[in-house]
């Protein structure tokens, strides 16, 4: 298949597609309610047919269905299947358990993280003797090669009497060294693969800081993926911060990539992971600000996901007593005007420089709680800014503590905000540490004022019915989802019961109308036809080069989640030529197989037959050619149905021009034409 003729095909789909999932927000920022409009009489609501209503479930629900899991969802029943889902604890997660042990930094506090991929900071007070280097053999390995590193930038960036600093290599000893190094990495994995698997790092460590360097920046190919494969997931981890320059905490956050799209694909708990995704999206925070780097795992798994499907209050409280939130949007330096901290303690001292971070206290009211349109000013902003005064982290730079609130930096006084007075002025000045202190219990009352406010309740469930039904979600359902919200004190669950259980969640009219993000196209690739994610460091990538980097969202509103951002000519060729690459088995040495994702779809077909709306005009068995019955198939099994005549057309057009293809090739492109056309791009 000819880049021109991709590019043509492009085209066209996009043609076909016009109109489809068509943002109805404008370009507002994401996640931000647009304004009121006048009512509109709604025509009837046509409800979904079963099938239907159980791809509904899967589509929304899920990170997309399996081959054969709307057949499975219509026998157990879309209601009891998605009772299972709220309640993640009760499903069997063994098998995925397994593949997260190839990610370590998961389970591990931020200081265990950051010892484990140190940044310059940790290396160079290991370099300059006020740290002492870990005991554990391979940590002590792995400190040898940084603390090299960390000196050779030193004596790269010194300068000479005259202060000339020293010159960096030309192209022509760059090139020596690397064909120097690969040849000396090249006769160590000789050494090293004559030897037992779970002997290989051993000798490694051992031998002289030199040769680990080169080996482990220069070991290149099936080498060292073979290597990397047969290592612990401890051992790889070495390597890795071995292979880094100075300052390699940036890993941690390549292993919770990793794992969110590996859980995004295999995870059973599906309504979990999605849900786990929204919610950092709604609370989000950008791992490459500072400590973030290793405070964001942290954040991930004891904030969010902990709270994913509980109560909006614990959500919310959880989140601000987070370091990584902390960090985020500044609150840890936001100092009180007339608190202790910002006063010298000599009689008559002045007040210092430092002063109130308002970051946080605009964008827990703005984004996380009431929104935009909640009703609060200026004053309630530089008020709520007030009352978190102290709210910060222990140590962030090392990792080492957690949420602290610091009663010297609180800002003393009665503040008026929202239409309350919070605040004793007789204690806040003697406050003593700990959670009592009443000083704390300001923010907490603020917090929990925010969390039972009806605003908050109705911009949380237009939130999560923007995120499931509709760019613009209907204004009646979301009244009853947050009269939900009220009633049972912003319970999760009950919200998306409420949802769920709705008549417009289950028409028509909101099916297949929401345009899959890159995370969520990529891991439905892999979930729909079943295929195992073995190379999940190419789908943050990939996910990356779509737009999307994990955990990169830079601005407090997260990821858009409408069409408008999503759907366009150059987002259809980033997909198609990803499942291109894909169907082809040229995507970063990932399997595929398409003949099993056809034999799959051929094995539910009796069933699809019975219940499906196969819209598929070249279906019929004796069509004349082997090509439209498996068409058919993988249209019905991938897309679910209601497939265009018009893409259908589009997509035999393009299959006629590879004029010679052979089966097999001509079976992978048909997959890829599927995937990358605009029906696929709707969830």
């Amino acid at each position: 298949m000819s880049y021109r003729s991709l590019g043509l095909t492009v085209l066209a789909f996009a043609l076909a597609g016009q109109g489809l999932g068509q943002g109805k927000t404008g370009t507002r920022a994401a996640g931000r309610k647009p304004a009121a409009k006048a009512p509109v009489k709604e025509a009837a609501l046509i409800p979904l047919t079963p099938r239907e209503r159980a791809q509904q479930m899967l589509n929304r629900f899920t990170f997309g269905p399996r081959p054969g899991e709307v057949e499975r969802v219509l026998v157990e029943g879309p209601d009891k299947w998605f009772e299972e889902q709220l309640n993640p604890q009760a499903i069997n997660e063994d098998a995925l358990n397994r593949r997260l042990g190839d990610y370590p930094t998961l389970n591990m506090s931020p200081a265990q993280a950051l010892l484990r991929f140190p940044n310059r900071g940790a290396v160079e007070g290991v370099a300059n003797g006020k740290t002492p280097y870990p005991v554990e053999p391979l940590l002590a390995s792995l400190y040898e090669v940084q603390v090299f590193k960390y000196n050779d930038d030193l004596s790269k960036n010194t300068v000479d009497a005259s202060g000339k600093k020293a010159s960096d290599p030309n192209d022509a000893e760059v090139a020596a060294q690397k064909k120097a190094g690969q040849a000396e990495a090249a006769r160590i994995a000789g050494e090293l693969f004559s030897l037992p698997k779970n002997q290989r790092m051993a000798a490694l460590i051992k031998m002289t800081v030199a040769d680990r360097i080169a080996f482990t920046s220069y070991l290149q190919g099936d080498q060292r993926n073979l290597l990397l494969a047969e290592f612990t997931p401890v051992e790889r981890e070495i390597f890795t911060a071995m292979a880094a320059n100075v300052n390699s905490s940036y890993q941690i956050g390549q292993e919770l990539a990793q794992a969110k799209m590996v859980r995004a694909v295999l995870s059973e708990r599906q309504l979990q992971e999605v849900m786990a995704d929204f919610w950092f999206n709604h609370f989000n925070v950008y791992i490459g600000k500072d400590s973030d780097q290793w405070y964001t795992t942290s954040f991930d798994r004891d904030v969010i996901r902990k709270n994913a499907l509980g109560k909006f209050r614990d959500l919310l409280m959880a989140t601000a007593t987070s370091p990584a939130m902390m960090i985020y949007l500044d609150n840890w330096q936001s100092i009180g005007p007339d608190s202790k901290a910002n006063t010298p303690g000599k009689p008559g001292g002045k007040p210092g420089n430092k002063g109130l971070n308002e970051n946080y206290g605009r964008e827990v009211m703005e984004l996380h709680t009431v929104g935009v349109d909640g009703g609060y000013t200026q004053a309630d902003v530089t008020a709520l800014a007030s009352i978190l005064t102290g709210w910060g982290v222990d140590r962030p730079n090392q990792g080492a503590g957690g949420f602290l609130f610091d009663p010297r930096k609180h800002e003393p006084g009665v503040k008026r905000w929202f239409g309350h007075a919070i605040g004793d002025p007789e204690t806040a000045l003697g406050a003593k540490p700990g959670a009592a202190d009443p000083g704390m219990q300001e923010g907490v009352q603020a917090l929990t004022i925010l969390a039972a406010s009806p605003k908050t309740a109705h911009f949380i469930s237009w939130k999560i019915a923007q995120r499931f039904v509709a760019d613009d979600p209907p204004g009646a359902l979301v009244d009853r989802m947050a009269k939900t919200y009220l009633a049972t004190d912003g319970d999760i669950k009950a919200v998306l019961r409420t949802m769920a259980q709705s008549p417009e969640f289950n028409s028509k009219k909101y099916f297949r109308n929401k345009v899959k993000t890159p995370v969520e196209y990529l891991a439905s690739a892999f979930r729909t036809t079943a295929t195992d994610p073995s190379n999940p460091g190419a789908l943050v990538s990939t996910a990356k080069q779509m737009g999307m980097p994990l955990f990169y969202a830079l601005p407090p509103t997260g990821y858009y989640i409408t069409a408008d951002h999503w759907m366009n000519s150059s987002a259809l060729v980033d997909r198609l030529n990803f499942a291109y690459q894909l169907t082809n088995n040229k995507f970063s040495n990932q399997r595929f197989d398409s003949a099993r994702v056809l034999a799959l779809g051929l094995m539910a077909q009796p069933a699809m037959a019975r219940g499906a709306s196969v819209q598929t005009a070249a279906f019929a068995p004796d069509a004349g050619e082997g090509v439209d019955v498996a068409l058919g198939v993988l249209e019905t099994t991938l897309i679910g149905g209601g497939v265009s005549a018009q893409t259908n057309k589009l997509i035999h057009q393009q299959v006629e021009m590879q004029v010679g293809m052979n089966p097999n090739d001509r079976l992978n492109l048909l997959t890829a034409l599927v995937m990358g056309s605009p029906e696929f791009q709707v969830r």
